[in-house]
């Protein structure tokens, strides 16, 4: 297991899983989780039966949290494959959800920004979409700032000016760690059969950066009826570099077809 990274509060992440001929992998660049308060019984109409949100107790009372989860792919590619590798922005909209206690990800859609968005559509029935990304992040000045435009999300954020004393509706810093930057088993509807399908990644633990948000606006939350326009965001935690392993392909999950809300 790795070390436990300065100011992590004892939090050492997973397991690195045996690395294997057919997983992918990606180095991902001005990474920024974005993170919202949604109601769990809105959330819940976007899961199949056996899957609960995870429900945290926040100052204005018992809510779930999804995610915006933004980043630059640099070099993503299969191992075993000769050396194609693929550069471009990618969003994925994720919830964090339980399924027979196990804790991970749903992930609700992904914008991805190069034409090989059809192979995980296609092959895997993921819900990707080809969508323009741009972002642009300064990390080296006293406080980094970040910023997101895509053909309809825009996020602009700057660094705190102080490192906040913890965040709403969790005891430790260990505990956010935990569920916000590090759900390592995703889950998302397979195609429009509504089957489930499931992955795995790894990567080592965030050592985050804590943001402030000038505009924060995700427009897919919203069509889905979880994010309101112009919300405050419960979190926004970036990294400049964090290295990915993507455990493919991805899987097929036996249960129930998914209704559409």
């Amino acid at each position: 297991m790795d070390d436990a990274q300065p100011g992590l509060a004892g939090f050492l992440g997973t397991d690195r899983p045996r690395v294997r001929w057919f997983h992918a992998a990606s180095d991902l660049r001005d990474f920024m989780i974005t993170t919202f308060r949604v109601s769990p019984e809105r959330l819940a109409r976007h899961l199949p039966a056996g899957y609960v949100p995870e429900v945290v107790e926040l100052a204005g009372g018992p809510a779930a949290l999804v995610s915006a989860v933004a980043f630059r792919d640099e070099s993503f590619h299969f191992r075993g494959l000769p050396r194609v590798a693929i550069t471009c922005g990618q969003v994925n909209y994720r919830a964090y959800v339980r399924r027979d206690g196990v804790r991970g990800a749903w992930f609700l859609g992904t914008a991805f920004d190069h034409p090989t968005v059809v192979l995980p559509r296609r092959l895997w029935g993921m819900p990707w979409r080809r969508e323009r990304i741009d972002l642009t992040a300064t990390w080296d000045d006293g406080r980094a700032s970040w910023a997101l435009r895509t053909d309809e999300a825009t996020c602009r954020a700057s660094e705190a000016a102080a490192v906040p004393a913890g965040l709403d509706g969790f005891a430790t810093e260990r505990d956010w760690q935990a569920l916000l930057t590090h759900p390592t088993v995703g889950w998302y509807r397979r195609g429009r059969a509504g089957r489930v399908g499931t992955y795995s990644i790894w990567h080592p633990p965030m050592a985050a950066r804590h943001f402030v948000a000038a505009e924060a606006r995700f427009p897919f939350l919203e069509r889905l009826g979880l994010v309101q326009p112009g919300q405050e965001p419960h979190s926004l935690l970036g990294q400049e570099l964090l290295p990915f392993d993507i455990h493919t392909p991805p899987r097929r999950v036996r249960g129930p077809v998914i209704a559409t809300p």
